[in-house]
């Protein structure tokens, strides 16, 4: 389920500025793109110092997404922009920047040593301060991508999978949903908790080369009332694995007052919301259990992918 901040480049719309320009360069010829960069691990600096090129507009999306390469000594790779200044306000997120938002996620995730989120950093580009994270290209016709989510017609979900709930899928019909039963989706679906995912949708999973999956997509995220709003509730009231547990204590070690995540998550969000982090690291770690719906909040986004 691909979602439409990740349609391949050659699908893109010509350049539609989303504010004035920094300055002409954003505007010249394409030039020579040196060899790429593996996905899944481009180092910060790349993204964060590289001279950054806008190629084209990613339609569909509900911000403004470019499509970029950045290039720094010698060494290129292809990046999504979304800069501030395309951003649609939310009333529930008065504060604050989607950007800022989706590194904080991306810096929580590194925090867990899980990378579930691709490398995403926040710099100044050609349409004013942004988001930039690493592109994750479809796997080629000889990867296998892992298959995380399905509709099926069967009440129980098979062995390996977990039931989420029953959909409609028209004409009065509904089918059961389910996801896999993967202990990466598994942290996914801890990191969500952490972070108050108000948006875990299907096409927020993109699958890479050789297997592995990550997830994008972190704007709505770090509310400091609860906002969990995932696809990923197969585990719902569930003992939390062994690994969270010990991944959650080392969280909460590296939120506390001085410590350099809790400092840098403090220059990307509220002090409410920083609070509310810690207070569901806790009561996680507390519980010992994946959370279950609220009843106060749709559990699922709509539209589903």
């Amino acid at each position: 389920m691909p979602a439409p901040e990740r349609i391949p480049a050659g699908r893109l719309n010509p350049m539609e500025p989303v504010a004035e320009p920094a300055g002409p360069d954003a505007a010249r010829a394409v030039p020579r793109e040196p060899a790429r960069e593996p996905v899944g691990s481009l180092p910060p600096a790349l993204l964060a110092e590289g001279e950054l090129t806008v190629r084209g507009q990613v339609p569909d999306a509900s911000n403004a997404v470019l499509y970029c390469t950045v290039e720094r000594d010698g060494r290129s790779a292809a990046c999504v922009y979304k800069p501030v200044a395309g951003e649609r306000p939310l009333w529930d997120f008065p504060d604050g920047t989607l950007a800022q938002r989706e590194v904080a996620a991306y810096e929580v995730s590194r925090a867990c040593g899980w990378d579930l989120i691709p490398t995403t950093v926040l710099r100044d580009g050609p349409y004013g301060t942004g988001m930039v994270q690493e592109w994750i290209a479809p796997p080629g016709d000889g990867d296998e991508a892992p298959e995380l989510l399905a509709l099926v017609a069967e009440d129980e979900p098979a062995a390996g999978w977990k039931a989420v709930g029953r959909a409609e899928i028209g004409a009065g019909r509904t089918a059961l949903l389910v996801h896999a039963d993967d202990p990466r989706l598994r942290r996914l679906a801890v990191l969500d908790a952490v972070i108050n995912n108000g948006d875990r949708k299907g096409g927020h999973l993109l699958p890479g080369a050789g297997g592995a999956f990550f997830a994008i997509d972190h704007g709505v995220t770090f509310n400091s009332a609860d906002k969990l709003r995932t696809l990923l509730w197969g585990w719902a009231g569930e003992p939390l694995p062994g690994e969270a547990l010990e991944v959650l204590r080392g969280l909460r070690a590296a939120l506390a007052d001085g410590a350099p995540l809790a400092a840098r998550l403090a220059e990307l969000i509220t002090d409410a919301e920083l609070a509310a982090l810690r207070t569901r690291v806790e009561g996680l770690l507390s519980s010992g259990r994946h959370p279950e719906p609220s009843g106060e909040w749709p559990a699922i986004p709509w539209p589903p992918v």
